[in-house]
Protein backbone atom coordinates (compact mmCIF):
# COMPACT_ATOMS: atom_id res chain seq x y z
CA UNK A 1 0.00 0.00 0.00
CA UNK A 2 3.09 2.64 0.99
CA UNK A 3 4.99 1.22 -2.74
CA UNK A 4 1.70 2.51 -4.40
CA UNK A 5 1.19 5.51 -2.27
CA UNK A 6 4.50 7.32 -2.54
CA UNK A 7 4.50 7.46 -5.99
CA UNK A 8 1.09 8.70 -6.52
CA UNK A 9 2.28 11.39 -4.41
CA UNK A 10 5.01 12.24 -5.98
CA UNK A 11 3.24 12.42 -9.20
CA UNK A 12 0.65 14.76 -7.53
CA UNK A 13 3.60 16.86 -6.30
CA UNK A 14 4.95 17.15 -9.42
CA UNK A 15 2.23 18.04 -11.20
CA UNK A 16 1.31 21.07 -8.86
CA UNK A 17 4.56 22.20 -9.29
CA UNK A 18 4.25 22.21 -12.88
CA UNK A 19 0.95 24.18 -12.39
CA UNK A 20 2.18 26.96 -10.00
CA UNK A 21 5.09 27.23 -11.99
CA UNK A 22 2.91 27.49 -15.47
CA UNK A 23 0.69 30.03 -13.74
CA UNK A 24 3.09 32.21 -11.96
CA UNK A 25 5.18 32.33 -15.49
CA UNK A 26 2.34 33.38 -17.49
CA UNK A 27 0.52 35.73 -14.59
CA UNK A 28 3.94 37.48 -14.67
CA UNK A 29 4.54 37.77 -18.62
CA UNK A 30 0.79 39.08 -18.90
CA UNK A 31 0.98 41.45 -15.78
CA UNK A 32 4.79 43.01 -16.79
CA UNK A 33 5.05 42.78 -20.17
CA UNK A 34 2.17 44.79 -21.62
CA UNK A 35 2.93 47.83 -19.12
CA UNK A 36 7.05 47.76 -20.79
CA UNK A 37 6.10 47.02 -24.38
CA UNK A 38 2.95 48.71 -25.42
CA UNK A 39 1.02 47.40 -28.34
CA UNK A 40 -0.89 49.40 -30.97
CA UNK A 41 -3.28 46.96 -32.81
CA UNK A 42 -3.95 49.29 -35.39
CA UNK A 43 -0.17 49.58 -36.59
CA UNK A 44 1.32 47.00 -39.14
CA UNK A 45 4.40 46.58 -40.69
CA UNK A 46 4.41 44.42 -44.26
CA UNK A 47 7.81 44.61 -44.35
CA UNK A 48 7.63 41.96 -41.19
CA UNK A 49 4.78 39.91 -42.31
CA UNK A 50 5.42 36.60 -42.16
CA UNK A 51 8.54 35.84 -40.33
CA UNK A 52 9.45 33.18 -39.07
CA UNK A 53 10.75 32.53 -35.45
CA UNK A 54 14.26 34.41 -34.56
CA UNK A 55 15.63 36.10 -31.98
CA UNK A 56 13.94 39.60 -32.89
CA UNK A 57 10.95 37.83 -32.92
CA UNK A 58 10.67 34.74 -30.83
CA UNK A 59 7.54 33.42 -32.05
CA UNK A 60 7.72 35.01 -35.66
CA UNK A 61 5.23 37.34 -36.91
CA UNK A 62 1.71 37.34 -37.87
CA UNK A 63 0.50 37.99 -41.79
CA UNK A 64 0.67 42.01 -41.37
CA UNK A 65 4.12 41.85 -39.13
CA UNK A 66 3.08 41.94 -35.82
CA UNK A 67 4.81 40.20 -33.19
CA UNK A 68 3.23 36.67 -32.35
CA UNK A 69 4.51 36.47 -28.79
CA UNK A 70 3.60 39.78 -27.76
CA UNK A 71 0.22 39.37 -28.81
CA UNK A 72 -0.25 36.27 -27.94
CA UNK A 73 0.35 37.89 -24.24
CA UNK A 74 -1.81 40.95 -25.12
CA UNK A 75 -4.69 38.33 -25.99
CA UNK A 76 -3.96 35.92 -22.64
CA UNK A 77 -4.53 38.87 -20.66
CA UNK A 78 -7.43 39.62 -22.52
CA UNK A 79 -8.90 36.17 -22.58
CA UNK A 80 -8.06 35.74 -18.81
CA UNK A 81 -9.62 39.23 -17.81
CA UNK A 82 -13.09 38.18 -19.64
CA UNK A 83 -12.83 34.27 -18.23
CA UNK A 84 -12.27 35.54 -14.67
CA UNK A 85 -14.83 37.95 -14.80
CA UNK A 86 -17.31 36.28 -16.35
CA UNK A 87 -17.09 32.90 -14.01
CA UNK A 88 -17.49 35.23 -11.56
CA UNK A 89 -20.87 36.47 -13.02
CA UNK A 90 -21.47 32.29 -13.59
CA UNK A 91 -20.96 31.44 -10.29
CA UNK A 92 -22.92 34.21 -8.26
CA UNK A 93 -25.99 33.42 -10.45
CA UNK A 94 -25.41 29.53 -10.08
CA UNK A 95 -24.48 30.29 -6.37
CA UNK A 96 -27.59 32.40 -5.72
CA UNK A 97 -30.09 30.15 -7.71
CA UNK A 98 -28.73 26.92 -5.41
CA UNK A 99 -28.82 28.80 -2.35
CA UNK A 100 -32.56 29.73 -2.69
CA UNK A 101 -33.84 26.56 -4.48
CA UNK A 102 -31.98 24.09 -0.99
CA UNK A 103 -33.07 26.94 1.33
CA UNK A 104 -36.33 27.66 0.48
CA UNK A 105 -37.36 24.34 -0.65
CA UNK A 106 -41.18 23.67 -2.05
CA UNK A 107 -42.96 25.27 -5.04
CA UNK A 108 -39.88 27.42 -5.22
CA UNK A 109 -37.08 24.81 -5.84
CA UNK A 110 -39.60 22.71 -8.06
CA UNK A 111 -39.50 26.13 -10.66
CA UNK A 112 -35.56 27.12 -10.41
CA UNK A 113 -35.01 23.64 -11.36
CA UNK A 114 -36.97 23.25 -14.05
CA UNK A 115 -35.90 26.55 -15.10
CA UNK A 116 -32.41 24.86 -14.76
CA UNK A 117 -33.66 21.97 -16.91
CA UNK A 118 -34.56 24.32 -19.42
CA UNK A 119 -30.95 26.26 -20.01
CA UNK A 120 -29.18 22.79 -19.94
CA UNK A 121 -31.26 21.65 -22.52
CA UNK A 122 -29.96 24.05 -25.39
CA UNK A 123 -26.15 23.67 -25.90
CA UNK A 124 -23.72 26.26 -24.24
CA UNK A 125 -22.56 27.29 -27.34
CA UNK A 126 -25.63 28.06 -29.25
CA UNK A 127 -26.84 29.69 -26.57
CA UNK A 128 -23.97 31.70 -26.37
CA UNK A 129 -23.82 32.55 -30.17
CA UNK A 130 -27.69 33.90 -29.95
CA UNK A 131 -26.82 36.20 -26.70
CA UNK A 132 -23.90 37.58 -28.35
CA UNK A 133 -25.60 38.08 -31.99
CA UNK A 134 -27.85 40.43 -30.04
CA UNK A 135 -24.59 42.69 -28.97
CA UNK A 136 -21.74 44.05 -31.13
CA UNK A 137 -18.23 42.67 -30.78
CA UNK A 138 -17.01 43.84 -27.60
CA UNK A 139 -15.74 41.98 -23.95
CA UNK A 140 -19.12 42.61 -21.98
CA UNK A 141 -21.38 40.78 -24.66
CA UNK A 142 -19.24 37.85 -23.92
CA UNK A 143 -19.08 38.08 -20.25
CA UNK A 144 -22.73 38.11 -20.52
CA UNK A 145 -22.76 35.38 -22.97
CA UNK A 146 -20.49 32.63 -20.65
CA UNK A 147 -22.75 33.99 -17.43
CA UNK A 148 -25.94 33.40 -18.40
CA UNK A 149 -25.03 30.11 -20.10
CA UNK A 150 -22.83 28.76 -17.47
CA UNK A 151 -24.29 28.70 -13.91
CA UNK A 152 -26.38 25.69 -14.27
CA UNK A 153 -23.43 23.60 -12.95
CA UNK A 154 -22.87 25.74 -10.03
CA UNK A 155 -26.50 25.35 -8.94
CA UNK A 156 -26.84 21.94 -8.81
CA UNK A 157 -23.85 21.34 -6.61
CA UNK A 158 -24.87 25.02 -3.89
CA UNK A 159 -28.22 22.88 -4.35
CA UNK A 160 -27.38 19.98 -3.38
CA UNK A 161 -24.96 21.37 -0.80
CA UNK A 162 -27.65 23.03 0.90
CA UNK A 163 -29.98 20.36 0.67
CA UNK A 164 -27.33 18.00 2.39
CA UNK A 165 -26.48 20.40 4.92
CA UNK A 166 -29.82 21.14 6.13
CA UNK A 167 -30.27 17.87 7.68
CA UNK A 168 -27.27 17.87 9.74
CA UNK A 169 -27.96 18.04 13.60
CA UNK A 170 -25.96 21.33 14.38
CA UNK A 171 -28.65 23.09 11.30
CA UNK A 172 -31.41 21.28 12.90
CA UNK A 173 -29.87 22.59 16.18
CA UNK A 174 -29.59 25.88 15.33
CA UNK A 175 -32.95 26.42 14.26
CA UNK A 176 -34.75 24.78 17.38
CA UNK A 177 -32.53 27.47 19.08
CA UNK A 178 -34.20 30.26 17.91
CA UNK A 179 -31.45 31.26 14.85
CA UNK A 180 -32.83 33.03 11.77
CA UNK A 181 -32.75 31.93 8.49
CA UNK A 182 -30.28 34.44 7.35
CA UNK A 183 -27.90 33.67 11.14
CA UNK A 184 -28.00 29.95 10.05
CA UNK A 185 -27.39 31.07 6.17
CA UNK A 186 -24.25 33.12 7.24
CA UNK A 187 -23.11 30.89 10.11
CA UNK A 188 -23.48 27.61 9.41
CA UNK A 189 -23.81 27.26 5.53
CA UNK A 190 -22.00 30.43 3.47
CA UNK A 191 -18.93 28.37 5.41
CA UNK A 192 -19.38 25.16 4.15
CA UNK A 193 -20.43 26.38 0.83
CA UNK A 194 -17.45 28.47 0.31
CA UNK A 195 -14.81 26.02 -0.37
CA UNK A 196 -17.14 24.40 -3.18
CA UNK A 197 -17.56 27.90 -4.58
CA UNK A 198 -14.14 28.33 -5.07
CA UNK A 199 -13.05 25.42 -7.00
CA UNK A 200 -16.27 25.74 -8.98
CA UNK A 201 -14.72 29.44 -9.71
CA UNK A 202 -11.21 27.74 -10.41
CA UNK A 203 -12.78 25.37 -12.90
CA UNK A 204 -15.23 28.05 -14.41
CA UNK A 205 -12.30 30.35 -15.70
CA UNK A 206 -10.35 27.91 -18.39
CA UNK A 207 -13.77 27.34 -19.22
CA UNK A 208 -14.89 30.93 -20.03
CA UNK A 209 -11.78 31.32 -21.66
CA UNK A 210 -12.20 28.57 -24.16
CA UNK A 211 -15.61 29.90 -24.86
CA UNK A 212 -14.27 33.46 -25.47
CA UNK A 213 -12.01 31.51 -28.02
CA UNK A 214 -14.67 29.64 -29.51
CA UNK A 215 -17.13 33.21 -29.74
CA UNK A 216 -13.71 35.16 -31.31
CA UNK A 217 -12.79 32.31 -33.40
CA UNK A 218 -16.67 32.87 -34.83
CA UNK A 219 -16.09 36.24 -35.30
CA UNK A 220 -18.83 37.25 -32.67
CA UNK A 221 -16.76 37.64 -29.79
CA UNK A 222 -14.24 40.43 -29.16
CA UNK A 223 -13.61 43.05 -32.48
CA UNK A 224 -11.58 41.89 -34.79
CA UNK A 225 -8.61 44.08 -34.25
CA UNK A 226 -8.56 43.06 -30.59
CA UNK A 227 -5.77 41.15 -29.61
CA UNK A 228 -7.49 37.92 -28.57
CA UNK A 229 -6.18 33.86 -28.48
CA UNK A 230 -9.28 33.33 -30.30
CA UNK A 231 -9.21 36.24 -33.28
CA UNK A 232 -5.64 35.28 -33.48
CA UNK A 233 -5.90 31.67 -34.28
CA UNK A 234 -8.83 32.69 -36.43
CA UNK A 235 -6.32 35.10 -38.46
CA UNK A 236 -3.64 32.11 -38.52
CA UNK A 237 -5.70 29.70 -40.65
CA UNK A 238 -4.88 31.65 -43.38
CA UNK A 239 -1.61 31.78 -42.58
CA UNK A 240 -1.03 27.90 -42.46
CA UNK A 241 -2.36 28.01 -46.59
CA UNK A 242 1.25 29.60 -46.84
CA UNK A 243 3.45 27.55 -44.49
CA UNK A 244 3.49 30.19 -41.18
CA UNK A 245 2.12 27.49 -38.87
CA UNK A 246 3.80 29.15 -35.80
CA UNK A 247 1.13 31.66 -36.09
CA UNK A 248 -1.88 29.56 -34.92
CA UNK A 249 0.85 26.74 -32.45
CA UNK A 250 1.32 30.24 -30.38
CA UNK A 251 -1.86 31.16 -29.23
CA UNK A 252 -3.10 28.05 -29.25
CA UNK A 253 -0.27 26.96 -27.03
CA UNK A 254 -1.21 29.97 -24.56
CA UNK A 255 -4.94 28.49 -24.09
CA UNK A 256 -3.75 24.84 -23.97
CA UNK A 257 -0.87 25.88 -21.21
CA UNK A 258 -2.93 27.85 -18.43
CA UNK A 259 -6.04 25.31 -19.18
CA UNK A 260 -4.13 22.25 -18.28
CA UNK A 261 -2.04 24.05 -15.41
CA UNK A 262 -5.60 24.99 -14.08
CA UNK A 263 -6.84 21.69 -14.30
CA UNK A 264 -4.28 20.03 -12.21
CA UNK A 265 -4.14 22.87 -9.50
CA UNK A 266 -8.31 22.41 -9.60
CA UNK A 267 -7.58 18.61 -8.74
CA UNK A 268 -5.33 19.50 -6.32
CA UNK A 269 -7.54 21.81 -4.35
CA UNK A 270 -10.06 19.25 -4.78
CA UNK A 271 -8.06 16.31 -2.65
CA UNK A 272 -7.53 18.69 0.18
CA UNK A 273 -11.10 20.27 0.48
CA UNK A 274 -12.54 16.63 0.22
CA UNK A 275 -9.38 13.98 2.28
CA UNK A 276 -11.95 11.38 2.29
CA UNK A 277 -11.24 10.93 -1.90
CA UNK A 278 -7.92 11.37 -1.65
CA UNK A 279 -7.07 8.58 1.18
CA UNK A 280 -9.37 6.76 -1.63
CA UNK A 281 -6.86 7.98 -3.86
CA UNK A 282 -3.89 6.04 -2.05
CA UNK A 283 -4.98 3.10 -1.31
Amino acid sequence: MTSVALPQAGRRRRSLVFAVATLVVLGLAVLLVPPIVQLDERIVDLRSAGLPPSLSHPLGTDEVGRDVLLRSIYGLRVSFTVGMVASLVSITIGGLVGLVAGSVGGTVDRVLMRVLDGFNSIPHLLLGIFIVAMFSPSPVAVVVSVGVTHWTTTARIVRSEVLSLRSRPFIEAAISGGASRARVLRRHLLPHLFPHLILATVLMIPHAIWHETALSFLGLGLPPHMASLGNMISDGQRSLLTGDWWASLAPGLFIVLPTLAVALLANHLRDRLNPRRRSELSL
